[in-house]
């Protein structure tokens, strides 16, 4: 059973998936999408062509996605949010269920910690998946950890 972790962004969308085997977690895949600095609706466009790439190859039976946050920069969490639908219709043409996270949440699941900074859940995610390495950028070690969390907060039954 298949797990994608998505960290949504317009320049940057991180993309980690999880597949359960034979018991045990692994680590299928892991990559960045990025998009050059051109027009938004073409970045958008270049996202959702190459994560419904990810999809139908991967096949997975759920995606996980932060929840949108309200930070200080307003046209920040517009670009994340306008990505964050992207994402949403990619799985919905794909007839994949998706779950939402709070990052709140996903902190709490892989660090112990809501408010642990960046690099504690790229520490942690590395620890917990067996990887050498975070990976980078850290878009990825992102969606690897909403993946992970995702996995755990459904109670490890994919």
């Amino acid at each position: 059973m298949k797990i994608i972790g998505i960290d949504p962004g317009t320049a940057i969308v991180g993309v980690g998936v999880l597949e359960k085997k034979n018991g045990k977690l692994i680590v299928k895949n892991f990559q960045a999408i990025t998009t050059p600095p051109i027009a938004k609706e073409k970045r958008l466009k270049i996202i959702f062509q190459k994560l419904n790439e990810i999809l139908i190859q991967e096949k997975p039976e759920i995606v996980v996605v932060e929840e949108l946050f309200f930070s200080k920069n307003v046209k920040t969490a517009i670009s994340v949010g306008e990505a964050r639908g992207v994402v949403l219709l990619a799985s919905a043409l794909n007839d994949i269920p998706v779950l939402e996270l709070k990052p709140v949440e996903v902190k709490t699941i892989v660090t112990g910690y809501g408010h642990a900074p960046k690099s504690q859940v790229e520490y942690m995610i590395a620890k917990l998946l067996g990887l050498k390495t975070p990976p980078k950028p850290d878009d990825v070690a992102d969606a690897l950890a909403i993946a992970y969390a995702g996995f755990l907060k459904m109670g490890g039954l994919l």
